[in-house]
């Protein structure tokens, strides 16, 4: 059973930094894709960061220049980097991984970590 498992979110002031983490477990299959999603009150669940099992990064427009997304394969954990915080940036985040099982492509989902940025 593939688990991704999220850490790192809580409360940050505007300006401040925040680094979550993506902790990937039980997979046997490659990894097509793996990033960060985010969702706020209200708003359609979006995407922040991925990276492809090839290494390139995609960043949302909102977020490039200010998150970082990074990966330690030795670790099988993906990293987010968030600096200069906004209070926009206030969601609910999730890992995201596309396993590529041979046949299909399977994704899974972390349950979240809360990152809110107070102004």
């Amino acid at each position: 059973q593939v688990q991704l498992v999220e850490s790192g979110g809580g409360l940050v002031q505007a300006g401040g930094s925040l680094r979550l983490s993506c902790a990937v477990s039980g997979s046997t299959f490659s990894i097509n894709r793996i990033g960060w999603h985010r969702q706020a009150p209200g708003k359609q669940r979006e995407l922040v960061a991925d990276i492809s099992g090839g290494g390139k990064l995609n960043y949302a427009d909102s977020v490039k220049g200010r998150f970082t997304i990074s990966r330690d394969n030795a670790k099988n954990t993906v990293y987010l980097q968030m600096n200069s915080l906004k209070p926009e940036d206030t969601a609910v985040y999730y890992c995201n991984g596309v396993f590529n099982s041979g046949i299909s492509l399977i994704a899974y989902w972390g349950q979240g970590t809360q990152v809110t940025v107070s102004s």
